[in-house]
C-alpha cells in the first residue's frame, strides 16, 4: 500500500527548472532510495516533502488524502519526518532539549525533566548509542554525534513516512549498520522510508526500491534487487563513469632527508593538541597527494585544524615558508596554506552570500585607492563555476540555495582562487555524488602536477587509495607512518585504524 504518492510534481527557481513532472510512491514496509547527481532536483523534492517548498505543478497525497503542507512543521504533525544532510540542530542545546525541541513535555504547566530524560534515554537507544551524553551540549559534540542527534529526534516522532537526505556521510561503518538494523526494523513496522545516498554499495543492500533523477526528471526506477552499483551510476550521470585506479605518483615513495628544503612545503614536528592530536609528524612535498585515514573521532579533522591554528596546539611545531611554530589561519592563508573545513555549512561558508562572494571571499579583487572590483569578482566566479561545474541559476544565487555537493564546489573553489600552495582537504568529498567526485579528483591530481602540496583525509580508505602518493593512519589521535599507497590495501589499513596495528603489511 503506498503511503506517500508523488505525481507529475514540477518546480521551478525563476529560469531554472529543479523539477519536472517527477512521479514516485513510498510503500508501507518499505525502503525506497533517491538518487541523483548534486544538483538533479533530489533538494528540492525533499522541501517539498517536508513542506518547506509548495511545487508550481503537480499533487502530493499522504494516506490517499491530499497532502499540501504550507511549512515544515504541518508536515511533521502529519507524519512525515524529515532529516536534512546539513544539519539544523542549535549549538547551545543539550541532547535532551534538541530531541524535544518545539515539542516539550509538560507537567501542570511545567517543564516534565523525567519524562524528557526517560525518552530522550528511549530515543538514542533506538540506535544504540546511549553513549551520547544527554546534558551535552550539541556545540561540544562531533559531526556524526550530532547527526545522530537528529535522527533520533526524527525518529521519536510518531512519523509513517521517514526522509532521510545523506544520513551516513559523517558515520562510521559501525554507526552506519547500525543505522541500517534500525531502518530495517522500522521498515518491518511499516514505515515508508526515503533513503537518499550517494553510497549506491548500501542502497543496493539496504533498499527495496529505487528512483533515479537526472536534471531534475526521472529517468530511472525499478526493484534495488534487479540493479546494481554500476548500472545506478550510469543512469545517474548518463554514461559509462571511469574505473579509478591507484595514482602513478612521480613523487617519492618515501621522504628524502637530503631534499632541498624548497621542496618542503609542510613539516609538521611532534604536534599535540587540546585534546587531539596526541602526536602527529607530516613531511609534505612539493607535487605530493598525502592521505590521512582513521575512524571518525581518531583525530583527523582536530589534525587539520591544529595545522591552520584553529584549534589550541599545546606542544610541536608547524613549519610553513615564512611560518614557524604555533600559528594563526590568517599567518596561514598569507604564508600559502589554506584550509577546506569538514564542516562546509558554519566554517566553510557564508550561505546566506552569493556564491561570487563566497568564491573570492578570502582575496576580493581589487581596483586602485582600495575600491572593490566588482566585475574582476564575477570574472573570477564564472572560471570556478565553469571549472568546477558547480550548477547554480547564477553567480549571485546564495551558496545557501544550492545543493549540497555544489556548495562543497563552492568552498573549494574559494580555496583554489586564494591560490594557495598546500591545501589541507578535510573529508574534500562528503555528501558529494559519483560525477562530482570525479571532478574533485581531477582538480586535486592536477592541483599536485602544477607543484602544489596537497593533504586529504578521509573516512573513505578507497578514495586514498586510488588519489593519494602516500597514506598514514590515524588512531585515537596519534598518527601513524606514511606509507606508499600502492604498498597498502584496505584490509591492512582497517586493522590499523581499529586496532593499532602498524605492523608491515605481510
Amino acid at each position: 500500500m503506498s503511503l506517500l504518492r508523488v505525481n507529475g510534481v514540477g518546480h521551478d527557481f525563476g529560469a531554472t527548472r529543479a523539477l519536472h513532472d517527477v512521479s514516485l510512491q513510498l510503500a508501507a514496509g518499505s525502503i525506497h532510495a533517491l538518487i541523483g547527481e548534486n544538483g538533479a532536483g533530489k533538494s528540492t523534492l525533499v522541501k517539498t516533502l517536508s513542506g518547506a517548498l509548495r511545487p508550481d505543478t503537480g499533487t502530493l497525497t499522504l494516506h490517499d488524502e491530499p497532502f499540501a503542507p504550507a511549512e515544515p512543521s504541518q508536515a511533521r504533525d502529519a507524519g512525515v519526518a524529515t532529516v536534512y544532510q546539513e544539519l539544523s540542530l542549535a549549538p547551545h542545546l543539550t541532547v535532551a532539549q534538541s530531541l524535544f525541541l518545539g515539542r516539550e513535555p509538560t507537567r501542570f504547566g511545567w517543564l516534565d525533566t523525567t519524562t524528557i530524560q526517560t525518552e530522550a534515554t528511549t530515543a538514542l537507544s533506538r540506535l544504540q548509542r546511549t553513549d551520547i551524553p544527554l546534558d551535552a551540549r550539541i556545540l561540544n559534540l562531533s559531526i556524526a554525534d550530532r547527526q545522530i542527534v537528529e535522527i533520533a529526534r526524527a525518529l521519536h516522532g510518531q512519523a509513517s513516512v521517514l526522509v532521510l537526505d545523506e544520513p551516513t556521510s559523517s558515520l562510521t561503518g559501525e554507526d552506519a549498520s547500525r543505522l541500517f538494523d534500525v531502518l530495517r526494523r522500522m521498515r518491518d513496522e511499516g514505515l515508508a522510508i526515503l533513503y537518499i545516498s550517494h553510497f549506491l554499495e548500501a542502497i543496493v543492500d539496504l533498499t527495496d526500491q529505487y528512483t533515479v533523477l537526472r536534471d531534475g526528471e526521472v529517468t530511472g526506477g525499478g526493484a534495488t534487487a534487479e540493479t546494481n552499483a554500476t548500472e545506478l551510476a550510469t543512469m545517474m550521470v548518463g554514461r559509462p563513469l571511469l574505473q579509478r585506479t591507484k595514482r602513478t605518483s612521480t613523487v617519492r615513495d618515501t621522504p628524502d632527508p637530503a631534499a632541498p628544503q624548497d621542496d618542503i612545503l609542510l613539516h609538521v614536528d611532534h604536534l599535540h593538541g587540546s585534546p587531539l592530536p596526541i602526536d602527529a609528524t607530516i613531511e609534505l612535498h612539493r607535487g605530493e597527494i598525502l592521505g590521512i585515514g582513521g575512524l571518525v573521532g581518531s583525530g583527523r579533522s582536530e589534525l587539520v585544524r591544529a595545522i591552520f591554528g584553529l584549534d589550541p596546539v599545546t606542544s610541536g611545531t608547524v613549519r610553513i615558508p615564512d611560518v614557524s611554530g604555533p600559528t594563526t589561519p590568517t599567518a596561514c592563508l598569507d604564508a600559502g596554506l589554506g584550509l577546506l573545513s569538514e564542516d562546509r555549512a558554519t566554517e566553510g561558508l557564508a550561505l546566506n552570500l552569493s556564491v561570487a562572494d563566497n568564491t573570492v571571499m578570502s582575496r576580493w579583487p581589487t581596483r586602485r585607492r582600495g575600491w572593490l572590483d566588482l566585475l574582476g569578482r564575477d570574472r573570477a566566479a564564472e572560471r570556478w563555476i565553469d571549472e568546477l561545474g558547480i550548477r547554480t541559476p547564477s553567480p549571485e544565487s546564495t551558496v545557501g540555495s544550492l545543493s549540497g555537493g555544489n556548495q562543497q564546489k563552492v568552498a573549494l573553489a574559494r580555496l583554489l582562487h586564494h591560490d594557495v600552495d598546500v591545501l589541507l582537504l578535510d573529508e574534500p568529498t562528503r555528501g558529494i555524488d559519483i560525477a562530482s567526485k570525479e571532478t574533485i579528483y581531477a582538480c586535486i591530481e592536477g592541483l599536485a602536477d602544477q607543484g602544489k602540496a596537497i593533504l586529504v583525509t578521509s573516512s573513505h580508505l578507497p578514495e586514498l587509495l586510488s588519489l593519494c602518493d602516500r597514506i598514514a593512519i590515524m588512531d585515537r589521535g596519534q598518527l601513524g607512518p606514511f606509507r606508499p599507497a600502492a604498498d597498502r590495501d584496505e584490509h591492512e589499513m582497517i586493522l590499523e585504524a581499529t586496532l593499532g596495528d602498524r605492523s608491515p603489511a605481510p
